[in-house]
């Protein structure tokens, strides 16, 4: 049979068949072909009818060839940088995490606790509002003179895209008293007064007045430019906030351009997780009323005014019927 294959691939085919019905080339075609197809396959090559035949499954249907899967080694780049761009994106515009430095802010924070602030509503236009515990950048050197830890590469570099609390350690967080246009007020032992109206204020630490006795600045009374704040910790007598700063540049003010956010959250160690809401102190009716304070200011004018113009009138009217006469 292999011979029949050669002879008809050589040409010969004529010869073979001379006498015989045409018919009986049949299958000696078949033969060849068949024989050269297992030649060819076994030299390692396939026909184009075999390709096709081996695409196609028993039933008829094409078959999906088998893709590779990715090596996880290979993925795993690709998973970090994807994980390290959002990180980077939630804290520069989401949130940020930050650790307390200081115990200013007793009882509410401790020293080493970590909040998480909302860094995205100042996008939108949202200024801080009285009550809010809000982080800021060091205005003027507040911080002078405070011993501030070096964070390593890898420290920096995790705080840098928020996968740690900041390691700038020139930022503050304090509560927020007044607002622009307030005038905020100390007296004695207190109470703290905003807009003329006295504050009650559970969350100063245990054994804190509202208000220190001293002459470094535990007693003032202040109006709050339109763009600032006035910021107090909730310790006290232990918290070196506006009252003590009131010789800088900005009298004791901080510029709500210099407000990182508001921190919303303490959400390490795990077991001191909560929230961070505004003291109802802070709702009670008249507080938004600015302008009471500058009338309870200017009223003793105010009075004298009243009494001089009804005289003036009085004795304008007098020398008129006077001269009448």
């Amino acid at each position: 049979m292999g011979d029949v294959a050669v002879g008809a691939r050589s040409g010969h085919d004529g010869e073979e068949h001379r006498g015989h019905p045409v018919e009986a080339a049949g299958p000696a075609v078949d033969g060849a072909v068949g024989s050269g197809s297992d030649t060819a396959a076994e030299d390692g090559r396939v026909s184009d009818e075999q390709d096709r035949a081996g695409d196609q499954e028993p039933g008829g249907s094409a078959a999906t060839p088998a893709r590779k899967q990715r090596s996880f080694w290979k993925e795993l780049p690709i998973l970090i940088g994807i994980a390290l761009v959002l990180a980077l994106l939630i804290k520069t515009f989401l949130v940020q995490a930050f650790s307390i430095p200081s115990d200013s802010m007793q009882n509410l924070l401790q020293k080493g606790d970590r909040v998480l602030v909302d860094k995205l509503t100042p996008w939108f236009g949202s200024e801080p509002e009285r009550g809010e515990v809000v982080v800021f950048h060091d205005p003027d050197q507040w911080l002078a003179g405070e011993v501030t830890p070096e964070p390593n590469a890898l420290q920096t570099f995790l705080s840098w895209i928020g996968l740690m609390p900041s390691a700038e350690e020139k930022d503050l967080i304090k509560r927020v008293i007044g607002v622009g246009g307030d005038t905020v007020e100390c007296k004695g032992t207190g109470p703290l007064k905003v807009n003329g109206k006295a504050l009650n204020e559970p969350y100063v630490y245990p054994g804190n007045t509202p208000c220190s006795v001293d002459d470094t600045g535990g007693q003032f009374k202040v109006k709050v430019p339109e763009g600032y704040l006035w910021v107090m910790g909730d310790h006290r007598q232990n918290s070196r906030d506006s009252r003590y700063n009131q010789s800088d540049k900005y009298h004791g003010m901080v510029p709500v351009d210099e407000v990182v956010g508001r921190a919303i959250v303490k959400a390490w160690p795990i077991n001191r997780w909560g929230t961070l809401p505004v003291p109802d102190t802070f709702d009670q009716p008249g507080l938004n009323d600015k302008a009471s304070a500058a009338a309870l200011t200017a009223a003793p004018q105010a009075l004298a005014l009243a009494g001089v113009v009804p005289v003036a009138l009085w004795r304008r009217r007098k020398h008129g019927d006077d001269e009448g006469r």
